[in-house]
């Protein structure tokens, strides 16, 4: 499936010139369209977006979109068939912290997940006992969703994704990782699988995944 560019909202920077804004393979004078029924997202529709959004991101080598930040990634991955196909945007944040750290991050976290709708935050203890946090959304695609509704929550997703660590951040005194800490796609050139927790998008649910409640 193949939406037109023109039709997904520019969410920043300069407005688009004349002949991006009637898209790719369209006729001048054609008014842009979008879907008015039910689509199913894929990976090609999710990059048009990210387009939109000025996000820069690669393809990791499970075939999943990754767009990097300084202090975190926010991994796009389509998992299941049919009625349970499913959108989970995972984020993995890079900070590392100590099992004697843990005490306050569940604290913080617990914070977080009462007082907001999303990312759901959780942390995750690698086995040389580094642990790192990790958000987790999801849209059950099944038959279809609107287009809106599609490019409203992806959005949301995204921005909330960074608000969590700007949020961290302060409530944990890291004031020396705000500069930059949500500077769009900065590291998007280097290797998508540095630095993230091996599971990142191998398709095995981690820990609050769908149909696991919060």
């Amino acid at each position: 499936m193949s939406v037109d560019p023109s039709a997904i909202p520019n969410f920043g920077g300069r407005p688009d010139k004349p002949e991006q804004q009637r898209g790719q393979g369209q006729q001048q004078g054609q008014q842009p369209t979008k879907p008015t029924g039910p689509i199913m997202p894929n990976q090609e529709l999710l990059k048009q977006l990210l387009d939109r959004m000025q996000l820069k991101y690669v393809v990791d080598k499970q075939g999943d979109l990754v767009a990097p930040w300084k202090q975190f990634r926010t991994y796009f991955m389509f998992r299941g068939e049919k009625q349970q196909r499913v959108l989970s945007v995972r984020t993995f944040y890079a900070r590392p912290y100590t099992l004697d750290d843990k005490p306050r991050l569940l604290e913080s976290v617990d914070e977080w997940n009462h007082t907001t709708l999303w990312p759901k935050v959780y942390t995750h203890t690698n086995d040389d006992g580094t642990v790192r946090l990790v958000g987790d959304v999801h849209m059950l695609l099944g038959a279809g969703v609107a287009f809106d509704h599609f490019v409203a929550s992806t959005v949301s997703w995204v921005r909330a994704a960074m608000e969590f660590d700007k949020w961290l951040v302060e409530r944990l005194g890291l004031a020396e990782d705000v500069e930059g800490s949500a500077d769009g796609g900065a590291d998007a050139d280097t290797d998508a699988n540095e630095g993230g927790p091996a599971e990142s998008s191998d398709g095995d649910e981690a820990p609050g995944g769908p149909g696991t409640p919060a």
